[in-house]
């Protein structure tokens, strides 16, 4: 039994070790808050937790025979570490093709973009475009002002596009982008009161006015946007002076 705990907890430490460094670097790099909530991604870090921390040291627990021979208990091992390394793979491949490269505000919304909801042709056109602003392999997340082209013709194209036709939205377009604190004004004219963001539930508005009051935030004061990712969503709370934000509330 000492053979198969020390089996246990070599195979146990040497994947949560390889399972920190990968997840860790990424949820440094991108997906602190509001990134992994907004991404909806802890169904791969659980897929990959069962598999790297559970399954595999356990199997190792089972088969791990003193009286096998070592060649076939290294294949065995062997064996187990190729679907762990797989599960890996497929895990840090995910989260790096989701991983969010901005925080966007455009129209009347905040809105998370991920690496995966930009092409090639449009990082190619934003490096070229506005290379100050365009995504790149290492870029950590930013928050941003995607405005709508100031060219009529241009800016109803993306809004029939996006709308009706299902193609790309300006947020989806980095050529575009502008930097934060130029979107302020226009931020301040969109901000509106909790009661009146149509896209939260009665209960959840009384929820979130609960947690706006126990932060000392003003619940009835136009100081708020929706912030979407994907079919998540939080309530941001803005300094109505000072359009610093405040805190990103969750509604659940």
């Amino acid at each position: 039994m000492r053979f198969r705990a020390k089996a246990f907890g070599l195979h146990l430490t040497g994947s949560a070790c390889a399972l920190a460094l990968i997840l860790g670097g990424l949820y440094l790099g991108w997906y602190r808050w509001p990134g992994w909530y907004l991404s909806s991604v802890l169904h791969v870090v659980g897929i990959v937790v069962m598999v790297d921390l559970v399954i595999g040291p356990t199997l190792t627990l089972i088969i791990a025979n003193p009286n096998k021979p070592r060649r076939e208990l290294t294949r065995d091992i062997g064996m187990i570490v190729a679907v762990q390394l797989a599960a890996l793979i497929y895990g840090a491949s995910t989260l790096w093709s989701g991983r969010p490269l901005y925080y966007t505000f455009s129209v009347n919304r905040l809105e998370t973009v991920q690496a995966s909801d930009i092409d090639t042709a449009e990082i190619a056109l934003a490096q070229r475009q506005n290379p100050s602003l365009a995504p790149h392999w290492y870029s950590l997340p930013r928050w941003v002002w995607a405005p709508l082209p100031e060219d009529p013709q241009e800016a109803m194209k993306i809004v029939e596009s996006a709308t009706i036709g299902g193609g790309k939205d300006v947020i989806e377009m980095p050529r575009y982008f502008k930097p934060w604190t130029q979107g302020l004004p226009t931020l301040r004219e969109r901000l509106t009161r909790l009661d009146d963001v149509i896209y939260f539930s009665k209960a959840e508005k009384q929820s979130l006015r609960t947690r706006m009051s126990a932060q000392g935030l003003a619940s009835d004061e136009r100081n708020t946007l929706i912030m979407w990712g994907g079919s998540r969503r939080l309530l941001a709370v803005f300094d109505s002076a000072t359009l610093h934000m405040k805190a990103l509330l969750r509604p659940d």
